[in-house]
């Protein structure tokens, strides 16, 4: 029976039928690695590895196969962070229709320059995404045909046909955990397998600094940008609030652990949203013991924030030191403090010397040396060992 509250489950088989042949099936991954950390099995559905980068493109198809040939030929237009212009845009161009994607300013340029390459024109505008609606819904009064993100039953029912393959891809799987933005990917998902696999547990997460669903004010940008969605829209709330059983928030610290896990020992390139499931869990916000699947929603980082993070992982895993210690301003002074360095087996990644704005004698000069070491162990054992050699050296992170 038709309800007030989303698409059938009809119409989420019927949706599945549409997006085949652009949309792909991805795969689901075990991970030994995330069992061992988080003490129970773990399975990772790779949408990362989907069309565009994310699952994005089954709405999109969706929509646009659903409709009017007067709609198509006025064009279509939409907001997006990022994945869902680029969907927007892919879908567009198979079906020849003219599309256009506002995006916020900052908007990465991998998801800029990707948009722009599936034949859709790219406007930047405002400082988020609502802002970026905002501008969206102007070009929309002109004619164009205006795609929500998530606010539209056929794309909620696009997203829906990744709960029709989760459940014909997992066994015994005791919980999943969905990465929240707008909701939609949620709602589809929620609403297919509370009709398929009624005892999962549905566990939503948002980042911590931009989560509506949670009840928490925006505090923030996020390296999530894209579930960084300040404004749920009516429709998948009211999904949610009926078939999520819980909702839980990752600070943007525990996603950027997540990515370079993923990265490291997954040998999965996964963006700040996609990561999202991925951290819940390793930080023990995921209740129960049974096994548990990670929706890694999203694979689109752009090359400088995967770097920016990586390093930011790598010193929270105490991979990276970063000391600070004084030497004479003599010719090898440096050299001997290297000399004692390496003999710890540490890698130097960067030296820089600091003379200005310090306490220092004039013939002395402030070293700021950043490391590579294996673990906090390592660290630990060097900080001792340059004490015991006669340097005085403050960690700085």
């Amino acid at each position: 029976m038709r309800t007030a509250s989303g698409p059938t489950l009809a119409e989420i088989q019927a949706a599945r039928q549409r997006v085949r042949g652009l949309a792909r099936e991805t795969p689901v991954y075990s991970s030994e690695t995330l069992g061992r950390r988080s003490g129970r099995q773990v399975f990772l559905k790779a949408e990362n590895l989907q069309r565009t980068g994310s699952f994005k493109i089954r709405g999109a198809v969706n929509k646009l196969a659903t409709m009017t040939d007067e709609e198509r030929a006025a064009g279509v237009v939409t907001a997006s962070a990022g994945n869902h212009g680029q969907a927007v845009a892919l879908a567009a161009r198979e079906a020849g229709v003219a599309a256009t994607v506002f995006m916020p300013l900052d908007a990465p340029m991998a998801k800029v320059d990707a948009t722009r390459s599936y034949g859709a024109e790219v406007l930047l505008s405002g400082e988020g995404f609502d802002e970026a609606q905002g501008a969206a819904h102007e070009r929309e009064a002109a004619g164009a045909t205006f795609i929500h993100a998530f606010e539209d039953e056929a794309v909620v029912a696009g997203q829906g046909t990744l709960g029709l393959e989760l459940a014909d891809q997992l066994g015994d799987v005791e919980t999943l955990v969905v990465p929240i933005g707008g909701g939609g990917l949620a709602s589809g998902i929620a609403l297919a397998l509370r009709e398929l696999r009624p005892e999962m547990h549905l566990v939503g997460v948002q980042a911590a600094s931009c989560a509506p669903f949670a009840g928490l004010e925006p505090s923030g940008i996020t390296i999530a940008d894209g579930i960084a969605v300040k404004q749920p829209g009516e429709l998948t709330k009211s999904i949610l609030e009926d078939r999520l059983d819980a909702i839980v928030t990752v600070t943007d610290a525990e996603i950027a652990d997540a990515i370079v896990l993923l990265l490291e020992r997954v040998k999965l390139v996964v963006e700040g949203a996609g990561a999202a499931s991925v951290a819940a869990l390793l930080t023990g916000k995921i209740e129960g013991r049974g096994p548990v699947c990670a929706l890694l929603s999203g694979g689109n980082i752009d090359a400088s924030m995967l770097v920016e993070v990586t390093r930011h992982g790598l010193t929270r895993a105490s991979r990276f030191l970063v000391l600070r210690t004084r030497i004479s301003d003599r010719p090898g002074a440096l050299a001997a403090l290297l000399a004692r360095i390496a003999e710890r087996r540490v890698n130097v990644v960067s030296v820089d010397h600091q003379r200005e704005g310090m306490d220092l004698p004039v013939t002395g000069t402030a070293v700021e040396l950043t490391l590579a070491t294996r673990d906090e162990e390592h660290c630990d054992e060097l900080l001792g060992f340059l004490a015991e050699s006669g340097y005085e050296a403050e960690r700085v992170r």
